[in-house]
């Protein structure tokens, strides 16, 4: 949005003018009627517009265009032009919102000038909003395993075109923070960034949030389509989407273009679509809920976002991340994680993710007590009896109650998954940390019967 629209009526004052702006360096456009300046302000808005306020042979006069942009693109500067103006003209152009007003025959350096202003202020509100689009908070996504560096080169592919990305994954996993991923190392982005909330919206609501309203007593109200237009609408749990609204959101996808609710004028926008799901679509499809051809629309790239357990190796590197938030945003205590502590966080399942492990971080920094390092008995989920020893293992009834060998082996067997499920499936850092020789990692996997659950890759070679 760099260049000059030219709208008149006369073909000699229109190419003059062009000619006039072209030599002094601008690019500029041109056009004869209220259809072809409308085709031009849908096709792409420019960054000023000269505007004549009579056009001959028009279903629209200046005014009347003026409204429409006003209306759809606030922030384009007008400069009304006309050899019929008068007093009368000039301040009802003024009252719609023109940035200055010009009568013909005009001075060529009045109307430079003039032209140069509203340029510089075109400019200036082009950059303000560009600042308040830009996502202050800094985006981290943080991990080393391999998951999750096979994760971040989808993503990195992603962000170098214009292509709709489906991303799946479990509730708390990350879905919108990859999403965010995408639109900051973009071409867009010092564009918007909108999040429709899919799952959270009324189903009676959803038009009137996605495509606006318009009507005499209100005016307009932009829904969330016009508020990501040049950016990123991200469909945050796009399953949840009323069927209706589905076919609605089928054409934006088809053409760009669609129509407020209580409106008639066709709204165009420039959208690059991101969606995300943590159900199966084709099941949805299946039963009825979801439409067969947006979910080929959307899912141009599908991109699943691993749930925590699948990356249990991340979680130390998380952990101190959330630390250090909570400790700049609430002044919480800045606390060290134990290896005793990393060692249990890596054994448990967690259904939430990373949502889940964040709320966990927060709530032992607020009940903790003093500064030194988070404990295994505080992220453990139940806390060490009063009467036990600082050495004694308090057993679970079932394995209390089996004969020792029974109980050693059991115990075996649980320690050993743990610690192999803490380390990712990698048998070379298990035996390690478990002091064991590999070979002799091996033989015990072996004599427990849990040999097909080290981590070795389908292919039969063993991860390292």
């Amino acid at each position: 949005m760099s260049d000059i629209l030219i709208v008149d009526d006369e073909r000699d004052i229109r190419e003059l003018i062009g000619d006039i702006l072209e030599d002094e360096g601008y690019a500029v456009r041109l056009a004869g009627s209220s259809d072809e300046c409308m085709q031009q302000l849908n096709a792409t808005p420019p960054a000023l517009m000269i505007l004549d306020i009579w056009l001959k042979d028009s279903q629209m006069d200046g005014i009347d265009i003026l409204k429409v942009v006003k209306r759809d693109n606030p922030g384009i500067p007008v400069v009304i032009i006309s050899g019929h103006g008068n007093i009368e003209i000039a301040v009802a152009a003024i009252k719609q919102g023109a940035y200055d007003f010009i009568e013909k025959p005009f001075n060529i350096d009045q109307l430079l000038v003039v032209i140069r202003r509203a340029m510089e202020t075109s400019l200036l509100r082009r950059e303000n909003q560009s600042l308040k689009r830009v996502d202050q908070k800094p985006l981290v996504m943080l991990g080393e395993s391999a998951v999750f560096r096979a994760l971040i080169g989808q993503l990195d592919k992603v962000t170098r075109s214009n292509g709709r990305v489906m991303l799946t994954g479990p509730a708390g996993s990350g879905k919108e923070v990859a999403a965010r991923y995408i639109h900051q190392h973009s071409n867009r982005a010092t564009a918007p960034f909108v999040t429709v909330s899919c799952a959270s919206i009324q189903p009676d609501q959803m038009e009137t949030v996605l495509f606006g309203r318009e009507n005499a007593e209100r005016g307009v109200e932009k829904g969330m389509l016009e508020q990501a237009n040049g950016g990123i609408l991200y469909l945050d749990e796009v399953a949840d989407m009323p069927l209706g609204t589905q076919s609605k959101m089928l054409r934006v996808l088809v053409d760009q273009t669609f129509q407020r609710v209580g409106g008639t004028d066709k709204v165009r926008v420039d959208l690059r679509v991101i969606s995300s799901t943590g159900r199966d679509l084709k099941d949805e499809i299946a039963q009825g809920n979801f439409r067969e051809e947006l979910y080929h629309r959307l899912n141009v790239v599908p991109v699943a976002v691993p749930a925590l357990s699948d990356r249990r190796e991340d979680l130390p590197l998380l952990v101190d991340h959330f630390i250090d938030e909570l400790h700049t945003q609430q002044g919480l205590p800045k606390r060290t994680l134990s290896e005793e502590a990393a060692a249990v966080l890596q054994s448990h399942v967690w259904p939430g993710n990373v949502r889940q492990l964040r709320n966990l971080i927060e709530r032992v920094l607020i009940l903790g007590d003093g500064d030194g390092p988070i404990t295994a008995a505080e992220v453990s989920g139940t806390d060490t009896p009063s009467d036990a020893g600082g050495d004694r293992v308090v057993l679970s009834g079932a394995l209390a109650a089996l004969p020792l060998r029974e109980a050693r082996e059991a115990f075996e067997r649980e320690y050993l998954m743990t610690q192999i499920n803490r380390f990712g499936g990698n048998i070379s850092r298990t035996a390690q940390f478990v002091g064991m020789e590999r070979s002799a990692l091996h033989r015990k996997l072996k004599s427990l019967g849990i040999g097909a659950k080290t981590g070795s890759k389908s292919d039969g070679s063993e991860e390292e």
